[in-house]
């Protein structure tokens, strides 16, 4: 039976809620491990079939940790069959929720030195009642520019699902 590890980066979780599906989706097939990118350094790679990392987006950025651990582990990266989704809530719309289409997804691969087999992109959430004064006021303030949800008490949910599930069955196909 194929190894794999899905490694996420999540700013609120819903990454990693996105990676637990996954997990859940592919664990029938595959014997799979999960670990947030904090926790990887537990985990010896070289092991792995398949390495799967997903990472959200906060203020139009992956976070620096995703970047450094690429860079440490760019050799084993290249070495395997990998899959990197992101999650931003850009993708909610069409036309910007596609790797070919999607802002963070063309910077992320420009600035990293790795082409990963398959990507995906995914729809995060709003959760307005759950974010600290200031994150609440400037996320609002970029839903009002974006024409996106500015109800300071409203959770907005944009992942969609199917996608999600359709990329599980891409990565059992490889």
């Amino acid at each position: 039976m194929q190894k794999a590890v899905i490694i996420y980066s999540t700013t609120d979780g819903q990454t990693k809620r996105i990676c637990e599906f996954l997990k859940q989706k592919l664990e029938a097939k595959i014997n799979i491990d999960l670990f947030s990118i904090e926790e990887i350094d537990r985990a010896e790679l070289n092991l792995y079939d398949k390495i799967i990392i997903g990472a959200s987006i906060r203020y139009g950025k992956h976070s620096p940790k995703l970047y450094k651990f690429i860079e440490k582990n760019i050799e084993v990266l290249k070495a395997n069959f990998t899959a990197f989704f992101t999650v931003n809530v850009v993708a909610r719309k069409e036309g910007k929720n596609t790797p070919d289409t999607n802002p963070y997804m063309k910077k992320f691969l420009q600035l990293t030195n790795w082409q990963p087999n398959l990507l995906g992109v995914f729809a995060g959430k709003i959760d307005y009642p759950s974010y600290k004064f200031t994150d609440k006021q400037m996320i609002r303030l970029i839903m009002f520019i974006t024409k996106g949800p500015t109800d300071t008490s409203g959770t907005f949910e944009f992942t969609n699902w199917k996608s999600v599930e359709e990329f599980s069955d891409r990565l059992l196909q490889n």
